[in-house]
């Protein structure tokens, strides 16, 4: 096996669930790993080793997905695949539509948060990441990673009563 294929083997699983959980749909968040991993394959000579490897390739994933929702100028779509898993939950169709509705609002919102809010937010919420993980990716404490992250969290919650008025 190369070294390559090491990676994608170790890091796929990773990619994937961020951007799944970036985008709520599971076609995109496949079609984005690929992308992601064939940009990784063609970069991978230029990367100098300056931070985690799987930050890295979040952040081509990140990239990626950003670029996705340009060119499809749709950042919400129900799926057939998703309609189809609605009637497999347990819960009822109704309840689906407002759990998909809500996490759409909050990616909407999300979008409007001030660096380095957002960014701490998507690392902790997307790519389940701890907030000594964080804090080593922005060069700060585990601290300043928790306190940034609730701060975002707050800002959320904020905008999200204000829409509801």
């Amino acid at each position: 096996m190369t070294q390559f294929e090491e990676i994608y083997s170790e890091y796929f699983d990773d990619v994937y669930n961020y951007i799944y959980r970036l985008s709520g749909s599971r076609d995109t968040a496949e079609e984005i790993t690929s992308e992601t991993f064939f940009k990784a394959l063609k970069a991978i000579d230029g990367f100098k080793g300056n931070c985690d490897i799987r930050v890295w390739l979040c952040q081509i994933a990140k990239n990626s997905y950003y670029s996705f929702i340009k060119k499809s100028k749709r950042s919400a779509e129900i799926e057939l695949s998703d309609a189809e898993n609605f009637t497999q939950q347990d819960d009822g169709i109704e309840e689906q539509v407002i759990k998909n509705d809500e996490a759409e609002r909050i990616r909407r919102i999300l979008h409007l948060i001030d660096e380095p809010y957002k960014e701490v937010f998507m690392w902790r919420v997307f790519a389940d990441m701890s907030f000594k993980q964080i804090g080593d990716i922005f060069k700060k404490s585990d601290n300043w990673a928790c306190v940034t992250f609730h701060r975002a969290k707050k800002m959320i919650i904020e905008k999200l009563e204000e829409e509801t008025k």
